[in-house]
């Protein structure tokens, strides 16, 4: 196993100023070293990871790290910063600064090595030693733990708490019955934050005497709590960004449900909190949770505000079904391209199936992909319901799915039969039941009962309507001509460039997406008018770059050339980093350009049966000319406006023979 550390890949007096040249600065050291094989498609992934939730913990600690194809072998890259360098922790800059790549297989030995650093950077001890070191050698010595750990003899006394060794502590016990606390730690990527808040947490538990065993739901392995410890504990604390596995083995406990940066920054106000609820007997129906946080340090969605827990379900169904959509649209695209739009559809393919014949492989491409078709509602139904109530919501939703398409209720019908679905559940799940029926609760009652009334409300009551409003809205989408049309292509555009990736970017992809489960003339231009306002931002911030190199800084113009690749692939967070640096001239420019693409594309009438893909599907996309006319269009227009603003603020903020005459801007945020 190849060292994850060498003195190669420390500086100890890191001079760069900034997260993002902080990280451009270690990647290069990890280039080098021939542990990261493309710089800018490696510091890509790290601010699309950085953009999810800042990476900055309290203590001086940044810890910027993605999962990413660019990088070769598992690799950690530290560099010390005198002056300190913002990544967005509440207690100000951070001067450690922790560069973790991980491929995008990477194996659990490496995983497990990396969450082991995780958990020591919550160690005193650990972190001032990393301040107190001269040599480069011995920092990466002692991140990959070739020193000790443990505190000398000489040092015990200072460390331990007052009036108490480590002996007396664990011999010790807090009450004659201590609290007793079960927690599980998760975050998207699973390297880092899982680790440092298990760590948190448990070191908080041994201060204050509770006995406290946490599940790390992440990528060096996932290990299932012993449900006799769940059982025995007093309170849950789930500190999370991604949903929780299995959450109904916490059910009828008092819980704390919170972001993973909250189990970092402030354990002991967690459990406190969970002593509080489980002395007012607060009994919370875990299983009817969503289990998905924010990626802020306040409370989970259980708290939050019912929109945003509302947008979490739905997008919780768009994102099981996209992968359907993508197969299924790009094999009937596939099959219009090689045999075109008329093609027989034989009942059974394979009794006409020919080896040699065109038509033969499209009419086969076209059934298997309305087959893959055949199952987008029922799994947006389904995962919809499985985002409100767990693993016993699926079988009702996928029922009410299934309903939703034999009443013709379309798209709108799964919407409405998984929010139905997830409701009965979570209905069914706070009913008292006795002990001798909760073991076939999951797997029996719940799908049995859930199934008939969702599939009551759906044949019965619900079902007639939605299939009348969903033909409402076909109609109205296939008969958008000329201003309408155009005025929708607007909105869809601005709405896919104003937070590139943010909630409404993605109830405008969502909207698009769903109507390719059905798809009609109208819908499909709605996709092609939502695709090409997406590839506008990072087209447009790529085109500015290069004609007005002067106007950004060399970070920024590095971000440039891979903005290119993001933006014709359709990855619209390939903008996020211009727009972070310089929101007021950013966004607005890049939602112009957004708008005027959408707008031509659905004037031109371009069609598209693909979610994804950019310009690698553009020969499976109707008016392909005119397509990328529209998109070349809004890419013009936003790049001029970006470089314009900048050019105005460049030319009104430096003085003669400043920055501005000089060849290098030196470019700021300003409100």
């Amino acid at each position: 196993m190849s060292e994850l550390i060498t003195a190669d890949l420390v500086d100890l007096d890191l001079s760069a100023t900034t997260k993002d040249a902080a990280a451009r600065s270690l990647a290069e050291r990890m280039v080098a070293a021939h542990r990261v094989t493309d710089l800018d498609g490696f510091l890509a992934d790290v601010a699309a990871r950085e953009a999810q939730m800042p990476t900055g913990l309290d203590g001086g600690i940044g810890i910027p790290h993605c999962r990413s194809e660019h990088v070769s072998a598992p690799t950690l890259a530290f560099g010390r910063s005198a002056a300190g360098i913002d990544f967005g922790a509440a207690d100000g800059p951070a001067d450690l600064i922790f560069l973790i790549a991980a491929p995008a297989g990477a194996d659990d030995d490496h995983l497990t090595i990396l969450s082991g650093l995780a958990r020591r950077l919550m160690d005193a001890e650990f972190t001032a030693a990393l301040r107190a070191g001269t040599e480069p050698a011995a920092a990466a010595a002692l991140i990959r733990g070739e020193e000790p750990a443990e505190p000398t003899a000489e040092q015990e006394p200072e460390h331990a708490e007052p009036g108490r060794d480590a002996g007396a502590e664990a011999a010790e016990p807090a009450a004659d019955a201590p609290f007793r606390v079960v927690a599980v730690t998760s975050c998207p990527t699973g390297i880092a934050h899982t680790y440092m808040a298990a760590e948190s947490l448990a070191a908080a538990g041994r201060d204050q005497g509770v006995e406290i065993t946490v599940e790390t739901q992440g990528s060096a392995g996932f290990t299932k709590l012993d449900p006799a410890v769940i059982a025995a504990a007093d309170a849950v604390i789930w500190a999370h960004d991604v949903e929780v596995r299995e959450k109904g083995r916490f059910r009828g406990k008092p819980l704390v449900d919170v972001g993973v940066k909250a189990g970092i920054n402030r354990p002991a106000e967690l459990i406190a909190e969970a002593r509080r609820k489980a002395e007012r007997g607060e009994v919370a129906a875990v299983a009817a949770g969503d289990g998905a946080t924010d990626a802020g340090d306040g409370s989970g969605t259980d708290h939050a505000h019912f929109g945003v827990r509302l947008r979490t379900y739905l997008m919780s169904g768009v994102s099981y079904m996209v992968p359907f959509v993508a197969a299924g649209g790009l094999l009937i695209a596939l099959s219009f391209a090689i045999g075109g739009y008329e093609i027989a559809s034989a009942t059974s393919v394979a009794d006409h199936f020919v080896w040699g014949e065109a038509d033969s492989w499209a009419a086969l491409l076209n059934q298997i992909g309305s087959a893959a078709f055949g199952f987008l509602v029922p799994v947006l139904a389904g995962y919809i319901a499985y985002g409100m109530a767990d693993r016993p919501a699926l079988v009702p939703g996928f029922v009410g799915g299934a309903i939703a398409l034999t009443v013709n209720a379309g798209f709108l019908g799964g919407l409405v039969a998984g929010l139905l679905a997830g409701a009965v559940v979570m209905a069914i799940q706070r009913a008292p039941v006795h002990a001798t029926l909760r073991g076939i609760m999951p797997v029996l009652v719940i799908p049995l009962i859930a199934s008939a009334v969702v599939g009551f409300l759906m044949f019965i009551v619900v079902g007639k309507p939605i299939a009348s409003l969903q033909n409402a809205l076909t109609d109205w989408l296939n008969g958008l001509s000329g201003s309408n049309a155009v005025i929708l292509g607007v909105v869809l555009g601005l709405m896919m460039c104003f937070d590139m990736g943010g909630p409404l970017n993605k109830v405008a992809y969502a909207f698009a997406v769903g109507g390719l489960a059905d798809p009609t003339p109208g819908s499909l231009k709605v996709m092609a008018a939502v695709m090409a306002a997406g590839m506008v931002p990072p087209l447009a911030m790529a085109l500015a770059t290069t004609v007005r190199k002067k106007l950004f800084t060399k970070t920024e113009r590095e971000n440039g050339r891979a903005a290119w690749v993001l933006g014709a692939s359709f990855i619209t967070e390939g903008a996020i980093p211009f727009a972070a640096a310089d929101p007021l001239r950013v966004i607005p420019s890049v939602m112009a350009g957004g708008a005027v693409t959408g707008a031509l594309s659905m004037a031109f009438g371009a069609t598209l049966r693909a979610p994804h893909g950019g310009v690698f599907v553009v020969p499976l996309i109707g008016e392909p000319f005119l397509y990328l006319l529209a998109v070349a269009a809004g890419t013009l227009v936003a790049a001029a406006l970006v470089v314009l603003l900048k050019g105005a603020r460049r030319t009104t903020s430096a003085p003669a023979g400043g920055p501005a005459a000089s060849g290098e801007s030196r470019v700021a945020v300003t409100a």
